[in-house]
């Protein structure tokens, strides 16, 4: 009976048998994975959070039509840099022209100052030796006026300037023969070392000049030259 009988039996592997075992994803597959995952998460908080903001159509449009616009202002300006440029160009030109026009008329002026000193050095002195002296004096009559021109000069270019009046004694007569003296003041003047003076006196009707006294008075009213002259 015991050879008919059922007994468990056990079934152990041999080193020459195969097991079938569950497979794992190897570790430093999920360490590289996670690795990944994490450096493009941090990527992309890196360029949301401090990268540039990319833009969209309209923001881009936008931003061109602003530089072309930028760019025509740009154009602008310098159109209007040159002609200002341009405009002073021509302005430092005029300068320079006109520069050395006054430069060439400084020169005439000096030169013609030169003449005249050595004109006023050779007209005879005041008769009578006063600073200032009437050194030339003419007198006219002209349509009831008495027209008068005068060179009035100090003794040397050093003296100081005079100040003070000048008037005429004129002397004439009527056409009854009668004679008489008017005075007519010519006014306040001053004199460097010389000074031309010209003009008219209105003369009463029907008198006729025959000669003219200057008198040159300083501030105080103290006459300081005089000079007799007879009308032409």
């Amino acid at each position: 009976m015991a050879l008919f009988g059922s007994s468990k039996r056990t079934f152990k592997p041999t080193p020459y048998g195969s097991t079938r075992k569950k497979r794992r994803i190897p570790r430093w597959l999920i360490l590289m994975l996670t690795g990944v995952v994490l450096g493009s998460g941090g990527l992309l908080f890196v360029q949301k959070s401090y990268g540039p903001t990319l833009l969209t159509t309209e923001q881009a449009e936008a931003l061109r039509q602003e530089l072309n616009s930028t760019h025509l202002e740009k154009q602008r300006l310098q159109s209007q840099v040159d002609r200002q440029t341009h405009e002073i160009d021509e302005l430092r030109t005029s300068l320079d022209k006109q520069t050395q026009r006054a430069s060439a008329a400084e020169k005439s002026l000096n030169e013609m100052a030169a003449n005249i000193q050595v004109l006023a050095d050779a007209i005879p002195p005041d008769p009578r030796g006063t600073s200032p002296g009437i050194r030339a004096a003419d007198f006219t009559t002209t349509d009831g006026q008495l027209v008068y021109s005068l060179l009035v000069m100090q003794k040397s270019a050093q003296d100081p300037a005079f100040k003070g009046k000048m008037d005429f004694a004129v002397q004439g007569r009527y056409p009854n023969g009668n004679t008489t003296t008017i005075d007519v003041p010519a006014g306040e003047i001053e004199v460097g070392y010389y000074n031309a003076f010209n003009g008219r006196a209105d003369m009463p009707k029907a008198f006729t000049p025959t000669q003219v006294t200057v008198r040159i008075k300083d501030q105080a009213e103290r006459i300081t030259a005089t000079r007799t002259l007879r009308v032409r």
